[in-house]
């Protein structure tokens, strides 16, 4: 496998595809790389060299005890970015993972990168508290962690649910797409996905995404029932100067799947733009 030794021993999995400006994934919970499968083939298809990795404690990479709050992940990222001399970069972050690529900007600066795309991300603030109100009760998060400790993979199954919106009318997400999620999920240290939830949930992104000044792509569902898109994409195209929105009618927020081919068209005009 293709790793990386990052600075505390962690080693972290990523794949490399292809030739041309370089296209940064960061995946989403409790998944890996492999969720980018679709927009990683489309690019390196299209002349772009498409690199995404597995998260620390996620699908390849090690499991390390700690090391899973935004700035850890963050300098992870930027450790694998040098390592591959990346320049010219397109950050693209998937539901949590775009707080990784925020969070990246805010403690490495936008020397190295041309642009910014969020999908389907839960920033800019995901919890409930009285200057945001419309956000997610605390409690709800404090039942996933305890979901998670008592029966992992069936949680991973239940959320499903949600993630596709197999719930919904007119859902056609095939058996084999929901085996491997549950399959990639499995991957995970228990550990870093309970950690991961209060990471998504209590980091407030607000203010250093007001600092972003960079051309900025936000593509998210107006049916996402994990990562409502009031609290998430229309407030953080609020904060971002000049972001585009582009809303995805009755899409869940599993949009890099079920809007697979949408998505990596989106991503490669984005680029090209």
């Amino acid at each position: 496998m293709t790793t990386l030794t990052l600075r505390d021993g962690t080693e972290l999995y990523y794949k490399d595809w292809g030739q041309g400006q370089p296209v940064l994934f960061s995946h989403g919970w409790p998944l890996s790389a492999d969720m980018w499968e679709y927009q990683m083939l489309h690019l390196a298809r299209n002349g772009y060299r498409a690199v995404a990795f597995d998260r620390r404690g996620f699908g390849r990479s090690s499991q390390p005890w700690d090391g899973y709050d935004y700035d850890t992940l963050a300098d992870d990222i930027a450790q694998l970015i040098e390592h591959l001399d990346l320049r010219d970069l397109v950050l693209v972050g998937f539901s949590m993972g775009g707080g990784d690529v925020v969070r990246y900007l805010t403690r490495h600066g936008a020397d190295r990168v041309a642009k910014l795309a969020l999908v389907s991300a839960v920033t800019p603030f995901f919890l409930k508290t009285d200057d945001n109100p419309q956000g997610m009760p605390a409690e709800g998060f404090a039942g996933v962690r305890d979901a998670i400790a008592n029966d992992r993979p069936q949680f991973v199954a239940d959320f499903s649910t949600l993630y596709f919106g197999t719930n919904r009318p007119g859902s056609a997400v095939s058996q084999g797409i929901l085996d491997q999620t549950l399959q990639i999920a499995a991957q995970a240290s228990i550990k870093a996905t309970i950690d991961c939830v209060t990471a998504f949930s209590e980091t407030d992104f607000r203010r250093e995404m007001a600092d972003i000044r960079l051309p900025t792509l936000i593509i998210h569902g107006d049916d996402d029932q994990t990562a409502p898109i009031g609290i998430t994409a229309e407030a953080s195209a609020r904060l971002i100067p000049g972001a585009q929105l582009k809303v995805y009618p009755g899409a869940p927020h599993a949009t890099c799947t079920t809007h697979r081919h949408q998505v990596s068209a989106d991503l490669v005009a984005f680029i090209r733009g």
